[in-house]
């Protein structure tokens, strides 16, 4: 009965938005309005998430985001891509992956309205509909709702909400980030300090019995740290990585013929940065730690440089400001607050493109990790009605994104296979 409902109301879906959608047009806005939810079972290796229906109105409050058409690159096969990843993860084979140019409707990231209203719906994805901190996303709403994932089971972890458009053209994955005290926090802080530490989260030898991973190689003279244990301590059950793989799936399945963005703010960014690259979809990080380690330790393959660029054409926008020491890699330190709560956020290279806000000398803001929280990025850099000077004295509503050049991580520190050699 449940696989019955389940391919009829798929099929009506298709259907719906067959009828609904022009694939040659790429629309300059797209409306975003109220839902009822409703569950539909799905297998059991699937997640379980909740589809959302219009709900009939004579006049439909709405939050109109500005879209801009984008290139990207995607697998031709996402089962050929996953193939590729491992045989390169467990046996250091390479596969080549063949890759279709497309081009989509994306998010305008020069529009300060709608990079403000994608950080809201970052926002929400820390909370379920009626909380304290949810965001209305736009002022003509009083209600707001959405289809949330991952919350019907709290040692899961990965969760956050999945928002649509009114005719569902556009899907937006929202993934949240690290909570510091709550169900998810002990997953949190896994997947942060495997993703984005130089080695198994090792600051001093006072983490010698927490570390999330034991390759470190110990010298007198030298940090070491082996690369191959690296890759396999990431093929973790528990990385949400894995987890949100599935996921993107879901929702591909879900609205094949829909727009699909991912939006995280934090750990969530940089997830949302990493399946964007996976699966070659448009993806906008809030104040993310720098995922380009990351994806190289996970073997991610990713599609080769084009025109001038030594860096591979994913659909990626990291937003930050300067006075955040997360996404510059500034946290660090065995006297920095991150590492006193047992984080090791060391990376700073991100994938993409960066929109750099500088608050220092704008906002006179200090460096501070209590500019890290989302709502005071919302309140007082997004919404902020001023112009942000670039190095030419010119002033944008946005600050230009760019490519991150010349960036190293972890430079202190020697990767190798210095386990194996050990071992003989």
């Amino acid at each position: 009965m449940y696989s019955d409902l389940l391919h009829i109301t798929t099929l009506l879906h298709i259907l719906q938005v067959v009828i609904a959608s022009d694939a040659t047009v790429v629309p300059n806005r797209i409306n975003f309005d109220l839902h009822n939810q409703f569950v539909l079972p799905v297998a059991e290796d699937q997640l379980l998430l909740t589809v959302a229906y219009p709900t009939p109105l004579s006049e439909p409050p709405a939050i109109s985001l500005k879209t801009r058409p984008i290139t990207v690159y995607r697998p031709k096969s996402l089962d050929a891509h996953e193939h590729a990843r491992l045989r390169s993860l467990l046996h250091a084979e390479t596969e080549p992956i063949e890759w279709e140019q497309k081009v989509v409707s994306g998010p305008d990231i020069e529009d300060r309205h709608t990079l403000s209203q994608l950080a809201r719906m970052t926002a929400n994805a820390y909370q379920l509909p009626g909380h304290k901190n949810w965001y209305d996303l736009d002022p003509s709403w009083d209600v707001n709702t959405s289809f949330p994932f991952g919350w019907d089971n709290d040692e899961d972890g990965f969760r956050g909400h999945v928002f649509t458009s009114r005719d569902r053209s556009t899907v937006v994955l929202s993934i949240k980030g690290t909570t510091l005290q709550g169900p998810t926090s002990k997953k949190d802080k896994l997947n942060d300090n495997l993703l984005f530490s130089c080695c198994c989260a090792r600051v001093d030898f006072s983490w010698t019995f927490s570390t999330v991973c034991n390759c470190y190689s110990w010298s007198a003279l030298h940090q070491r740290c082996d690369d191959t244990c690296l890759s396999k301590a990431l093929i973790q059950d528990s990385l949400f990585y894995s987890t949100g793989v599935k996921l993107v799936k879901d929702v591909i399945f879900l609205y094949p013929f829909a727009d699909i963005w991912l939006v995280g703010h934090s750990l969530g960014g940089s997830l949302a940065s990493l399946l964007g690259s996976t699966f070659g979809l448009p993806a906008v990080a809030f104040e993310a730690p720098g995922e380009r380690m990351a994806a190289n330790r996970l073997h991610l393959p990713l599609p080769p440089p084009i025109g001038g660029s030594s860096r591979p054409p994913v659909p990626i926008t990291h937003v930050y400001h300067n006075a955040d020491p997360i996404p510059q890699g500034a946290c660090t330190g065995i006297a920095s607050p991150c590492a006193q709560g047992g984080y090791a956020l060391e990376t700073r290279c991100h994938l993409g493109k960066s929109i750099v806000y500088d608050t220092v000398q704008k906002l006179g803001w200090h460096v501070d990790l209590r500019k890290h929280v989302i709502k005071e990025v919302i309140l007082e850099v997004l919404d902020l009605q001023d112009g942000w000077p670039d190095e030419d004295g010119n002033e944008w509503d946005v600050p230009v994104a760019r490519e991150e050049e010349d960036c190293v991580d972890c430079f202190k520190w020697e990767f190798g296979d210095y386990k194996k050699d050990k071992d003989g």
